[in-house]
């Protein structure tokens, strides 16, 4: 990590490595199958928010790119929607990739539940890393 903050980068690297500890735990400890659901449901989750950064990071800078407020505002409102609609776009192919998995029967509901659950998972471990870093350096 770069100082004190963590940048999206480093936090899409922490996504992957919670990712291979859960498959490689699921893998010991519960079957191949199972690991594979996880696997998969990992990959959907961590490939959606590395998209979801790009295209905030994408929105942002293309707004900040005006010099002066009118400009900036026009842009936003154009950009809100191209990036709502890519949004939902991702939400959609997520769904019907997510169908296509469990109709087929080749995932384990829960591994696959699991699997979905990588980002949330690292953001835990990184805000209770923060925390107690913040309390073991003495401020209070």
């Amino acid at each position: 990590m770069t100082g004190d903050a963590l940048t999206l980068q480093e936090m899409q690297g922490v996504c992957w490595i919670v990712l291979v500890f859960l498959t490689l735990g699921s893998f010991f400890l519960v079957s191949v199958s199972f690991a594979w659901s996880v696997l998969a449901g990992g990959v959907i989750s961590n490939i959606s928010f590395l998209v979801s950064q790009k295209d905030i990071k994408g929105f942002v800078e293309s707004v900040t790119s005006y010099p002066e407020l009118e400009g900036r505002e026009a842009k936003a409102k154009e950009g809100q929607k191209g990036y709502l609609l890519k949004f939902w776009l991702r939400i959609a192919i997520i769904g019907v990739v997510l169908l296509l998995l469990i109709k087929s029967g080749v995932v384990n509901i829960f591994g696959l539940i699991l699997g979905l659950s990588t980002v949330v998972l690292a953001v835990t471990f990184i805000s209770l890393d923060v925390i107690r870093r913040y309390y073991s350096s003495g401020r209070r």
